[in-house]
């Protein structure tokens, strides 16, 4: 008998049956990994799509020049740190259809604004020239800021709240006591804002301007004095309303912190006018016996919160007191100007003197 082992082998194992399970198995294992990268690819673009940047950052102007293309804006997005993709932002916009939509014009971005925000904000034409102008001097209260925006038709005449913030975005409001008061990091400054704006974004928008001004190096200070960032913004908030020149805040401010090294009572008028919520040049004796946890004339130490929101120059008066021999301070009604004194005998001539 003849045996044909070429037939044998190929009933033992069938080579083309296992060519043909070996290629289905590959082919299988290549559709598998494709759809498996395609669906990576899609959660990594929606992640990019609504995830922002960075958080609590400053805002900024981006503008759109006549005549720029979409690839030619996704770029100088890319460039100024507001988008992290400028092809997921080129590709959403392609998907939407508004390739041809984006406009020009001066733009107010952030880099904590997702990518469909941003492209929504360009492809509306929403320009800071259809924005109404704001200004916040330094030492306004939050009351007095609130009643500017509704005056500017900014927010309406509903009752708002500034605390429906999250602190997660916002580092240096991490020491601030838990509670809904944010007055005193509402920084003073000139704002755009959309009329009828929700609330929350205004107050983001006068956080992040905070963030930006109190930089690394100005927390580093604070931090290596053994202060809080919230320390400082109520002595600056106290020192804004106390004196008028930088230059004297910053020996004002040396004053205070030495009376709160020692136990002894700031007796500052400008915690008394907060009290009272009425300015004088002069207090009496019974308005400085009122009481209320704002009267540091009864109470030793800063009081429970900040009485206004400081500008720049006086959180870093605050923050770099000027060491002198003066102990006490009182302003001359008539100039405005700061007279100070090393003793409780010299203060009380000075009384005298200009009053």
């Amino acid at each position: 008998m003849k045996f044909n082992l070429k037939k044998i082998i190929e009933f033992i194992f069938p080579i083309n049956e296992l060519k043909s399970i070996f290629r289905a198995r590959v082919l299988l294992v290549i559709i598998t990994g494709c759809l498996f990268l395609l669906i990576l690819c899609l959660m990594l673009f929606i992640y990019q799509l609504y995830t922002p940047l960075s958080k609590g950052e400053a805002e900024e102007v981006f503008v759109i020049q006549e005549g720029q293309n979409l690839k030619e804006i996704a770029q100088n997005l890319r460039i100024e740190r507001i988008i992290g993709s400028k092809w997921t932002f080129i590709i959403y916009v392609f998907l939407e259809g508004r390739t041809k939509s984006l406009q020009a014009g001066k733009y107010s971005l952030t880099s904590d604004m997702n990518i469909v925000e941003v492209a929504k904000k360009i492809i509306n034409g929403k320009t800071i020239q259809d924005w109404v102008k704001a200004t916040f001097p330094e030492g306004w209260t939050n009351k007095q800021v609130e009643e500017k925006l509704v005056e500017l038709g900014i927010i309406s005449l509903e009752k708002h709240k500034f605390f429906t913030i999250s602190t997660e975005s916002f580092p240096f409001l991490t020491d601030k006591p838990t509670g809904p008061n944010l007055q005193g990091y509402l920084f003073p400054d000139t704002y755009y804002f959309e009329k009828g704006s929700i609330i929350e974004e205004v107050v983001k928008k006068m956080l992040r301007n905070f963030g930006e001004k109190l930089t690394q190096d100005l927390r580093d200070e604070i931090e290596q004095q053994g202060r809080t960032i919230y320390e400082i913004v109520i002595m600056a908030s106290i020192l804004e309303k106390e004196v008028i020149t930088d230059e004297d805040r910053a020996v004002v401010s040396g004053i205070f912190w030495r009376r709160i090294k020692s136990n002894y009572p700031l007796e500052s008028c400008a915690t008394i006018a907060y009290v009272l919520g009425v300015d004088k040049w002069r207090y009496s004796y019974e308005d400085t016996r009122i009481e209320s946890l704002f009267n540091t004339y009864l109470n030793i130490g800063l009081p429970p919160l900040p009485i206004n929101n400081p500008g720049l120059s006086t959180i870093r008066a605050a923050i770099y007191p000027q060491e002198t021999d003066y102990n006490f301070f009182l302003t001359d009604p008539e100039t405005g100007k700061t007279i100070f004194s090393k003793t409780f005998e010299e203060h009380g001539a000075n009384k005298m003197k200009y009053f």
